[in-house]
This record gives C-alpha cells, structure tokens and sequence, in this order.
C-alpha cells in the first residue's frame, strides 16, 4: 500500500519545525533562500540549467542554494521534504510523485512520451491540470515546468560477444540497475532484465565491481557520470523519453506576490527551455565520443521492445491506476 502524505502532516510538521521550504517564515520577501536538492551532479544539464537560468531570473527577492549528489536530501526523498516544508526545490521524476499518487505512472511508462515536444505538449495540455492539482492539493508540491531529460538506453559491461541485446529475451537474467521505486522496478522487469534498485550515487562503484550488470540513462548522463569507463555497450532502446518536473513547495508560492509568482514560473519555464536544447545538443553529438572510449553502440530491435514493453502494462496494476482516457489523449498530442 502507498501511503500519501496528506497536507495537515505536512502542515503539522512545518509548524513543527518553524520553516517553511528554506524560507524562515518570519522573513521578508527580499530574505528569501530557495533551496533546491538533486541527485544530479553540477554539470548535470538540468544544474546547469537552474543555476546559469532560473537563480539569476529570481535573484531580486530570492537567494538560489542547490545541493547536488543527494547531499542535501537522499534520492527519493526530495519531495516529501517539500511537503514538510524543509525544502523548496527538487528536480522530480514521474517515477518519484507515482509514490505518493500511482496515476503518475502512466508518464513513467515505456514508449508513451515520443520526444521533447511531446513532452512539453504535454505537461500544457489541459489532461495534466487534474495531475497538477493533485500534487498541490495532497503534497503541498506545484509542478512549474518539464525537463528533458533524454532517451534512456540499456548500458551494459558486457560486450556483444557475451550479451548482445536484440530484443527483451536478451536481457533475462541481467541485473539492471533501476532507482528503487515501484514505476522504474516494473519498467525494468517489462524491458525483460532482473531490475536491481540502486541508489543513483552507487552506479558507477557497482557497475566497476560487477554488483549490478548495466544501468540505463540517456547519453549526457554516461558521459556526466563517466559510465563509458566501466561498461562495454549501449542498446539504443530509446524505452523512455525520460523526463523530470521542476517541484516548488506550494506553501512558498503561496507566500509570493503576484509578480514573484509570475517570474518564478518564467525563471522555471526559461531553465527548463535551455535545458532541454542543450541535452537535444548533447544527446546528438556524444555518441561519437562514447564509442572514442571503446563503447559499442548500436539499435536493436525497437518493435520488438515496443511491442513487449507495452504489453506488460496491459492488465497490470500500474496502468489500472490510470485515469480513463488519458493514455489516448497523451497519444493524440504526439506527431
């Protein structure tokens, strides 16, 4: 069962503990500090973004701080600690709010989003008003934006000569490392490999000593996180337009002018506008250095994987959890 955080123990708990989203509640406007926590490091696009885009668009009234690499909050549990109200900030998955609301997962699921329009798309279109709503309501979290966070590919140690991935049948028996909750477990499984949950911070030790077989993300992040130097192959299986949702505490916006109000939307909006250009950037040119490290890369059979991944959710829990008529509406806004 997946417990909810409902908005009175968030509210108790910020009464508690006297701030509010790294904003002590007694401050005035031009005191304030926005907190942001991500597992991504500095030069993780998505840092990138917020920190050269969104901090100085909102540095009038507010003081931007980032902490990168889980230091400031675990993986996992950046938007619980919005709720509490001892952050203001994370950069959150699909995967991360289908936790606390399972319908979330259906923008977590293999081969529904089909690129970056799509996504942006998306998150515009009137079908995500009642998600939106949700989160704010029950969490105490508004999504301002999307991120592009890439394709996400399988990336292995072995090389094709001891595993080459065609299809899903290829990967029965891999250890796939996956983050640990319920959406990217089942992802990992209906991919066809022994999804293997692993704190992000822990795939690069895990994959040199063999305690997981592979890990996939889009391009930027193998090469953010050096993954080239201790895996042998890609499999361009383009399973998930991965994306992430700029999360603001509600109870912080709530507390903002009119004015801030508009400018942290624009400073979200803008951030999540170059990011995504410059990971497109990336996700086109990096692939000739991967390969410069001794990297194979190839495209397997995408029906295939489509077909089957696909499948898996028919019936299952996962899309029982899904509003009717959402997938179809998500599908007519693609090209």
């Amino acid at each position: 069962m997946i417990n909810k955080l409902t908005r009175r123990a968030a509210l108790g708990a910020v009464a508690a503990a006297g701030i509010l989203g790294g904003v002590a509640t007694t401050a005035h406007a031009a005191d304030m500090t926005f907190t942001l926590a991500t597992s991504g490091s500095e030069t993780d696009m998505r840092s990138v973004a917020m920190a050269n885009v969104f901090a100085p668009m909102v540095a009038e009234f507010a003081d931007y701080q980032p902490g990168y690499n889980g230091t400031m909050f675990a993986q996992g549990t950046e938007l619980e600690a919005i709720s509490r109200g001892n952050l203001t900030m994370s950069i959150a998955s699909a995967q991360e709010l289908a936790q606390f609301f399972p319908e979330f997962s259906i923008f977590a699921t293999g081969y529904v989003h089909q690129d970056a329009a799509h996504q942006v798309r998306v998150f515009n279109d009137p079908l995500m008003e009642p998600f939106k709503k949700t989160a704010e309501e029950e969490l105490g979290v508004k999504l301002l934006s999307v991120m592009y966070l890439g394709k996400r590919h399988v990336n292995l140690r072995f090389t094709r000569d001891e595993v080459d991935v065609q299809t899903p049948a290829d990967l029965a028996g891999v250890n796939l490392r996956m983050p640990g909750t319920d959406a990217w477990q089942f992802l990992g499984a209906a991919l066809g490999a022994s999804p293997t949950p692993l704190a992000f911070s822990e795939v690069y030790t895990s994959l040199s000593t063999g305690a997981v077989d592979g890990q996939d993300n889009p391009l930027p992040t193998v090469v953010d996180q050096k993954f080239y130097e201790v895996t042998k192959q890609i499999a361009l299986t383009s399973h998930l337009v991965d994306l992430n949702y700029i999360a603001f505490s509600k109870e912080v916006w709530d507390k903002l002018s009119p004015a801030q109000q508009a400018t942290v939307q624009r400073a979200a909006d803008a951030a999540a506008a170059w990011g995504r250009l410059k990971q497109l950037d990336k996700e086109n040119n990096l692939a000739d250095f991967i390969r410069s490290q001794g990297v194979e890369i190839y495209t397997p059979n995408l029906a295939a994987f489509r077909d089957h991944v696909q499948a898996q959710y028919v019936g299952s829990e996962a899309a029982a959890s899904w509003p009717d008529g959402v997938l179809e509406r998500i599908n007519a806004l693609g090209n």
